[in-house]
């Protein structure tokens, strides 16, 4: 269910993480915390809706990080930044949901496979990681998902609006927002 009084208070822009038909029908915006399990299990199902609806969709991706409750979101998140840097933030993106229940208990260690698998440079990407604009780019858009009323992760919004729901009527929709504009 979309719900017309809560809206996306920060509008997507190019400093965003966009996958997709930049002229899409559909923009979904998530809020998500890497190491959540509730994210890690929306993962697949949002490469389906993104597969499904794939030239009327562009998916947009923001940082959400739940520290007190998951004690590595915030370094997962650092590190997909820093993997942006390069160029790479989608291939981490994937990796830290396809891999959360292999780094998400240990932290540091087990975020260094990341690393490894995608080819990284380790020193490169241990020097970004100090850079102040990464966890700047991790705050904006925390804070705007806490103006935009995200109280919790995985958090949609469709057009703008806060998606509420099970992931099958999100699909419904997405359809309907695309068969009305066509």
């Amino acid at each position: 269910m979309l719900h017309e009084d809560s809206i996306l208070a920060a509008p997507v822009s190019a400093r965003d993480h966009i996958q997709g038909n930049a002229h899409a029908v559909v923009t979904l915006v998530e809020y998500g915390d890497f190491q959540c399990p509730a994210c890690g299990g929306a993962y697949p199902l949002v490469k389906q809706i993104q597969h499904r609806y794939a030239g009327n969709l562009r998916f947009v991706f923001r940082h959400f990080p739940l520290s007190q409750v998951h004690p590595y979101a915030q370094l997962a998140a650092e590190l997909a930044e820093a993997a942006a840097v390069e160029g790479r933030f989608w291939a981490m993106h994937d990796w830290l949901y396809e891999n959360q229940t292999a780094w998400a208990p240990y932290g540091a260690p087990g975020l260094e496979a990341g690393v490894r698998a995608l080819g990284l440079d380790e020193a490169t990407i241990a020097a970004t990681l100090r850079n102040p604009d990464i966890d700047a780019r991790i705050r904006g858009d925390f804070m705007g998902g806490v103006r935009s009323g995200v109280n919790g992760t995985p958090s949609f919004y469709v057009n703008g609006y806060l998606y509420q729901g099970d992931f099958d009527s999100l699909v419904h929709a997405i359809g309907r927002v695309i068969a009305r504009q066509q």
